[in-house]
């Protein structure tokens, strides 16, 4: 069985940033965490629009 999402970057430590990709719809999103707090977001282009792995 193939995972939903796969991450495709990562930088940091510490403090953490993520790109991860929805292998279903192709939504990039970013992730970030830094000491107990985090959050995750969809990744958007310069127009607003979600950016799209195909």
């Amino acid at each position: 069985m193939k995972n939903r999402f796969e991450k495709i970057y990562k930088q940091g430590t510490l403090s953490i940033v993520e790109l991860w990709v929805d292998t279903e719809t192709g939504v990039n999103y970013m992730f970030v965490k830094d000491g107990y707090g985090g959050g995750l977001s969809p990744l958007l282009d310069e127009n607003g629009k979600p950016v799209i792995t195909k």
